[in-house]
């Protein structure tokens, strides 16, 4: 299974981003999906996780209200969408796959595979 993230970048604070993984896998609607982040000399975040059926949703209390999840069964790709951006949501995005969903989603020992990340940066 190969994920790849696109949609980073530079952005004000205020602004918004679209974040896309897109997956290479036939049973990817069996997959609970989500995204983290990490910044030098932290520990990877949680950020937002997505059911299989795209019913339930999760999100990191640091982000709700600003960040929304989906999915595209069809198309094999889960979104971020990035709204309100502050300086402090700069980091490495990375999206994750776990089959039929993880026990935890703020885990990522629950994840079978992950991708390469892209950077958001928040500038002030």
């Amino acid at each position: 299974v190969q994920l790849v993230e696109s949609g980073g970048g530079s952005v004000q604070a205020g602004g918004s981003l679209r974040l896309s993984c897109a997956a290479s896998v036939v049973t990817f609607s069996r997959y609970g999906m989500a995204w983290f982040r990490r910044t030098p000399g932290k520990e990877r975040e949680f950020v937002s996780g997505i059911s299989w059926s795209g019913g339930s949703t999760y999100y990191a209390d640091s982000v709700k209200g600003r960040f929304t999840i989906s999915r595209d069964n069809a198309k094999k790709t889960v979104f971020l969408q990035m709204s309100s951006l502050k300086p402090e949501d700069t980091a490495a995005y990375y999206c994750a796959a776990s089959w039929r969903g993880p026990a935890d989603w703020s885990k990522s020992d629950g994840y079978d595979y992950w991708g390469q990340g892209t950077q958001v940066t928040v500038s002030s």
